[in-house]
């Protein structure tokens, strides 16, 4: 069976199928932040959002980091780190994109979870 959740005008935040939650792209709502300040509000959304699905960041499987300035990636990775721990990494990947949408937006972020 298919789950959708937090459907959009576009898409749903996140489909659940076979006990894999598959989240959409997740950016800051506050865009004037930094790079650490972006980073943090995603952290939080994403509890919220793994939360609602009956999952958290513990069963992370993978993330897809999207930044517009790669000479920011250690100040997102150290966020990144200290909120989900380092005993409970997922296999990710950070890429550098020209343009998320808003010149100051600056990162983000899609992930995959298992949903017990």
């Amino acid at each position: 069976m298919i789950k959708r959740h937090r459907k959009h005008r576009i898409m749903h935040g996140a489909v659940e199928h076979n006990g894999v939650l598959y989240c959409g792209g997740h950016g800051a709502s506050d865009v004037n932040l930094d790079m650490a300040g972006q980073t943090r509000q995603i952290c939080e959304k994403l509890d919220g959002l793994l939360a609602e699905c009956g999952t958290d960041k513990t069963k992370i499987l993978q993330a897809r980091i999207y930044l517009t300035d790669m000479s920011k990636k250690e100040e997102m990775n150290k966020v990144w780190v200290e909120w989900i721990g380092e005993d409970h990494l997922p296999a990710r990947a950070t890429i550098g994109v020209a343009d998320l949408g808003d010149p100051r937006r600056l990162i983000e972020v899609v992930i995959t979870a298992a949903v017990d």
